[in-house]
């Protein structure tokens, strides 16, 4: 780096005023079972080169985007496993070749543009200053006996064999080691990661009237190690199964507009998508973008008695051990708890090392995949609340919610398997939250009714308004968001949510049947 910055800076013109280099290191080991059968078995060990230059000024420099024309400099190239001194040289050289010559051309371009169009809204500069950081964290070998989880997989997968409705199903073991070194020219010099361990357990069928219908859960801990007991699992595995033979028996859903309680878990992924979004830093300066909350810092944003914070030094909530959780962010920024909204009262938002107008500097929140470059990204988003019941008493006020509005029913979403959003100010403001088991709530007291085809469709700011209270046990949601930035681990932490009204669309539909073959025996090709 010191190497290669000094030559630059003497040669180049326009020259650096900012390089950084980070190489993530990947271990995995992924195993898949499907009907008691070891489907597929995989170890995998890789190391990638990212590369940060700056030309110009921390005022204007390359990275300022213009448009929709989102600056992308690093290649993400594959570096050598072997700790060669030469080779990881010519390597970096080879790419800070590229990287400064594609720098040096956007930055002319953004000079041109900056002559003939009109003057941003926001006017801060492109780059803030961080104090460097000097830390060497040790990052734990994985424990991970390939024969032994192996032969859990099967024997957890083998328990689907007893549902015949299922038409496809499967058991994925995934255990991972990431280690990220980080240095830049400011003198941040960093080693550190961690662990990640999963369980993700599948199903899939058809109805009769060709909707294809699935149901999942993820099991997650930060290391092989401190994933659960087969009996747990195992009891995963049949409600997974269980789940999915109810829905394949349901009515399916009608459009419907009214009052629902959404679980911790689907409340959760609702904040992420609806409100996670939308307070991501650079998003704020982005003209194309929707800019839902830029103008509402210091206004109301959310119910009251809501907060929300997004935490990466937290690692464990509600008895789950969170993926949000890391020590400094992509931009070697240490990590910090960050209050974004104090009693409904916005209060800033998540920050990278691209300012916006009235927040000067990071709070950590400088996130990327490995290959991708850095924007500001969501880490463990945690609501909390000042009005909260027990989920009984939700459940009593979502009925009188029911009657007071004169609807047949409410409902209850269970379990969500994600979501998606749209934020450019092009596009509609909208999101959509994917829910897999839905309940019909009646407000005579009869029983809960299975339902199926549901989508949660919606616009932030009116959702926002309809949240009326919420249960007092709080539940974890744990995935993988994609952006800008690529894929990042995050977690959303949540009590459930009563609101008096959601709107739900029904699902695409396939005009497929199911199969007309019976499902085959060992001996005569007839169902068993």
């Amino acid at each position: 780096m010191d190497r290669n910055f000094a030559a630059l800076k003497s040669k180049g013109d326009p020259a650096p005023y900012f390089l950084a280099y980070a190489v993530t290191q990947q271990e995995t080991h992924l195993l898949a079972a499907t009907s008691g059968l070891l489907a597929s078995k995989d170890a995998s060990k890789s190391r990638s080169l990212d590369v940060t230059l700056r030309v110009g000024t921390p005022q204007l420099d390359n990275y300022r985007t213009v448009g929709r024309n989102f600056a992308t400099f690093t290649n993400g190239s594959l570096l050598s496993l072997d700790d060669n001194a030469n080779a990881l040289k010519r390597r970096i050289w080879m790419d800070t070749d590229g990287v400064y010559r594609a720098a040096s051309q956007r930055l002319l371009n953004i000079r041109t543009n900056k002559e003939v169009k009109v003057e941003a809204t926001d006017q801060s500069g492109d780059f803030s200053p961080a104090e460097p950081v000097v830390s060497y964290k040790p990052v734990p070998e994985i424990r991970f006996d390939t024969e032994k989880w192996a032969s859990r997989a099967r024997q957890w997968s083998k328990r689907f064999a007893e549902y015949q409705d299922i038409l496809s199903s499967s058991v994925t073991v995934i255990a991972q080691r990431e280690i990220k070194t980080f240095v830049n020219t400011e003198g941040t010099r960093l080693q550190h990661g961690r662990t990640f361990a999963r369980i993700l357990i599948s199903a899939r069928s058809k109805a009769s009237d060709g909707m294809d219908l699935a149901t999942s859960e993820t099991i997650e801990a930060d290391d092989p190690t401190r994933l659960p007991s087969d009996k747990a699992v195992e009891a995963a595995v049949d409600r997974v199964a269980k789940d999915l033979r109810g829905l394949l028996r349901a009515p399916e859903v009608d459009p419907f507009v009214g009052p629902a309680i959404l679980s911790g878990r689907a409340a959760g992924v609702f904040f992420h998508e609806i409100f996670g979004h939308r307070i991501e830093g650079h998003r704020q300066k982005d003209e194309t973008e929707g800019q839902t909350f830029t103008k509402s810092v210091n206004g109301p944003v959310l119910p009251s008695f809501l907060s929300v914070t997004f935490d990466p030094t937290v690692k464990r909530m509600a008895e789950t051990d969170l993926y949000g959780w890391y020590d400094f962010d992509d931009e070697g920024v240490v990590a910090r708890r960050v209050p974004v909204v104090e009693n409904g009262i916005l209060k800033t938002f998540l920050l990278s090392r691209s300012p916006i107008a009235g927040f000067a500097k990071s709070n950590g929140h400088g996130r990327r995949q490995a290959g991708a470059e850095i924007v500001s990204r969501q880490s463990n988003l945690i609501v909390s609340s000042t009005n909260s019941v027990p989920d009984a008493k939700l459940r009593e006020l979502l009925i009188e919610e029911i009657k007071k509005q004169g609807k047949p029913y409410g409902l209850f979403f269970e379990s969500v398997t994600g979501g998606f959003t749209t934020t450019g100010r092009a596009g509609l403001q909208a999101f959509t939250v994917i829910p897999l088991v839905v309940y019909r709530v009646y407000p005579d007291g009869r029983p809960d009714e299975l339902v199926r085809g549901a989508d949660i469709v919606g616009t932030p700011l009116a959702s926002f308004a309809k949240i009326a209270a919420t249960g007092n046990q709080p539940q974890v949601f744990n995935g993988y968001c994609g952006a800008e930035s690529g894929s990042v681990p995050v977690s959303a932490i949540s009590p459930a949510l009563l609101v008096t009204e959601i709107e739900v669309q029904k699902k695409n539909r396939s005009q497929e049947r199911p199969p007309l073959l019976g499902r085959p025996s060992r001996t005569d090709g007839g169902d068993r």
